[in-house]
C-alpha cells in the first residue's frame, strides 16, 4: 500500500548535515553519560561546561560545515552561556572548585580565568 512517503525521504544534503550535526553533539551524550553514572559533584560542572563550550566554539565557525549546521551551534552555544552565567549567581561552584584537591585556583588558572575572577574564586 502506498502512503507517499517518497517525499519525506531525507536529501543526500539533509543527511550530510544530519551526519555533522551527530558528531558534534556527541560531547552532549557523552556528558549527560558521564553525569548520569556516576555521582556527580559541583566541582565537575564548570569543568564540563568549559569542555562543551570548546567544543561548539571550535565547531561553530567551521566553515566546511553546513551554515544550518552552524547555525545550530551558535544557539546552542547562548542557550549554554546562559546556563553558565547562572553558576555565577552561586558562589558554592566556585568554592568546590577551590577545595576540590585536583583543581584549586589552578583550573581557573589553566582555563584562562582574569586575574580579578580567579580572586573572586
Amino acid at each position: 500500500r502506498e502512503h507517499n512517503l517518497r517525499m519525506l525521504e531525507l536529501s543526500e544534503a539533509e543527511w550530510d548535515s544530519a551526519s555533522e550535526l551527530c558528531e558534534i553533539l556527541k560531547v552532549f551524550k557523552d556528558a549527560t553519560t558521564f553525569f548520569s553514572r556516576t555521582t556527580p559533584n559541583l566541582a565537575t560542572i564548570i569543568p564540563a561546561i568549559d569542555h562543551i563550550d570548546e567544543i561548539l566554539t571550535s565547531h561553530e565557525s567551521d566553515e566546511s560545515l553546513n551554515g544550518s549546521v552552524r547555525a545550530a551551534l551558535s544557539l546552542g552555544k547562548k542557550t549554554l552561556d546562559r546556563y553558565y552565567s547562572l553558576t555565577d549567581s552561586s558562589e558554592v561552584y566556585r568554592i568546590a572548585m577551590v577545595l576540590h584537591p585536583r583543581h584549586k585556583l589552578s583550573y581557573f588558572q589553566t582555563a584562562g580565568w582574569t586575574a580579578d575572577w580567579i580572586q573572586t574564586a
